[in-house]
């Protein structure tokens, strides 16, 4: 049960947003009581927490899928396709909720979650260095920080709304071409390479 409403929560965090997400609406779906509610969870912000928990787990299990015996022009491409694909179909009303009414949770969240994702990120940004895929003058910390912030801004923000564009594209037309600019001539053709194969899948 407590799986069941850990489950049903997500979801509805994930479309509605967590302010409109009340303990009543979950019981509802879920046809149980409030009491029921109450013997797994005793307020909504715990709920919460590992309904965060569940989230970031399943995108760093996406990410741990990905094909690791790819080149890093390839793979640190593919990190930031599989990323958006899951953040953008969130209600970005989620991650205004999140930061503007559990401040604290948002930056605990974050925390674990940077701990855990940032050395995978500079392991392939590192990577393409010792390929030759990635210039060797650029500072990768810095490099990251930077696509973690244009990569918030395309999913948790309202700035891109406006250009109405699939997720894929405006990946293409952002954090790609932020990628692009940390590549040598030899990673350009890599990223290239997959970024073909990916348009071909797009297509179908």
């Amino acid at each position: 049960m407590k799986t069941e409403i850990l489950e049903v929560s997500l979801r509805q965090f994930l479309q509605y947003g967590i302010r409109d997400t009340s303990v009543q609406k979950i019981v509802d779906a879920l046809g149980i009581s409030t009491k029921t509610f109450y013997k797994y969870y005793k307020n909504k912000e715990e709920l919460l927490a590992d309904a965060l928990d569940l989230f970031f787990n399943r995108q760093y299990q996406d990410f741990r899928k990905l094909n690791v015996a790819q080149n890093a022009a390839a793979r640190f491409f593919d990190i930031w396709l599989t990323s958006i694909d899951v953040s953008y179909q969130v209600n970005k009303i989620f991650f205004h909720d999140l930061q503007y009414y559990y401040p604290d949770l948002a930056a605990k969240s974050d925390a674990a979650n940077s701990g855990r994702f940032t050395p995978e990120f500079l392991n392939v940004i590192e990577r393409g260095i010792h390929e030759g895929l990635f210039r060797n003058d650029i500072i990768p910390g810095v490099v990251l920080e930077s696509i973690f912030v244009l990569y918030e801004a395309v999913v948790r923000a309202e700035h891109f709304k406006r250009f109405n564009l699939a997720p894929y594209d405006l990946l293409l037309n952002t954090i790609a071409l932020a990628v692009r600019g940390i590549c040598t001539h030899e990673g350009i053709i890599a990223l290239d390479e997959q970024i073909s194969i990916r348009n071909i899948q797009a297509a179908k």
